[in-house]
């Protein structure tokens, strides 16, 4: 005998329920898809597009990243890493700040007078 012929009707109308939702509830969508809240609507950028916003190299990225001083990137698959572009875009406008702000520390200007080729020219040299 097939299964089919050895169920009961009310076997049949229990089962029946079970896979449609009742009259009440709304019916869920065919898709099974993952659909993020309205709210969470974050954009993520890969290293080619990190890179056009910002201009530095890879590894002083990688570097300011574990000092802190850099948003951190996170992996979406086990090769895939990006970045937060919010992130990046707030990070980028306290970095303005700090520099008209003069808090950024820059580079010292090089000595010149240490010079071993093309030595500074002073007053004495002249004659």
């Amino acid at each position: 005998m097939k299964r089919e012929q050895t169920i009961s009707r009310e076997d049949r109308t229990l089962a029946l329920d079970t896979l449609q939702p009742p009259a009440k509830e709304p019916a869920e969508s065919s898709s099974k898809r993952f659909r993020p809240p309205a709210d969470l609507s974050k954009r993520v950028i890969r290293r080619p597009e990190l890179r056009k916003v910002v201009p530095l190299a890879d590894t002083t990225i990688y570097e300011m990243e574990q000092r802190g001083e850099f948003p951190k990137r996170f992996f979406l698959t086990p090769r895939c890493v990006v970045w937060d572009l919010s992130e990046v875009e707030i990070w980028l406008v306290e970095r303005r700040r700090a520099s008209e702000a003069d808090i950024v520390r820059k580079a010292p200007a090089p000595d010149v007078h240490q010079r071993r080729t093309r030595p500074v020219k002073t007053p004495l040299n002249r004659i």
